[in-house]
């Protein structure tokens, strides 16, 4: 079986995305609950496409901004639980872009087989 190569990868992972004015995921491993954890942020999206807190209008910093609340969290044992509890059964869903549920997924099942093998898992 052939590999992609992790050059073409780190290409793809370069491209502009726009974000998701629905918000955005941090995704930890519970390995003493056995468990994924999603957490829910709420954000706007300003003109410039930049994420803005919804009460204050600010720019929400990427790195060093500050503890924000999570507004919804998510435990499940599987991606599959867990993306099935984001994307199906009566709404509102927390997030609104195909391509950020494509992320999400991938995302996911990074996650879990970090859960299942017992390494750490880093959310790219």
């Amino acid at each position: 079986m052939k590999t992609v190569p992790s050059s073409l990868d780190d290409q793809l992972s370069q491209r502009f995305i726009d974000l998701d004015p629905c918000g955005y995921f941090l995704i930890k491993v519970d390995a003493d609950a056995a468990e994924l954890v999603v957490e829910h942020y709420s954000n706007d999206v300003d003109d410039k496409g930049r994420a803005t807190d919804p009460e204050t209008g600010e720019v929400l910093a990427c790195r060093g901004g500050g503890p924000r609340q999570a507004s919804r969290s998510f435990r499940g044992r599987t991606a599959k639980e867990l993306g099935i509890a984001l994307t199906e059964g009566d709404g509102p869903h927390p997030l609104s872009r195909l391509d950020h549920a494509l992320y999400l997924g991938r995302e996911l099942q990074k996650a879990e087989g970090c859960l299942n093998n017992g390494k750490p898992y880093v959310q790219d």
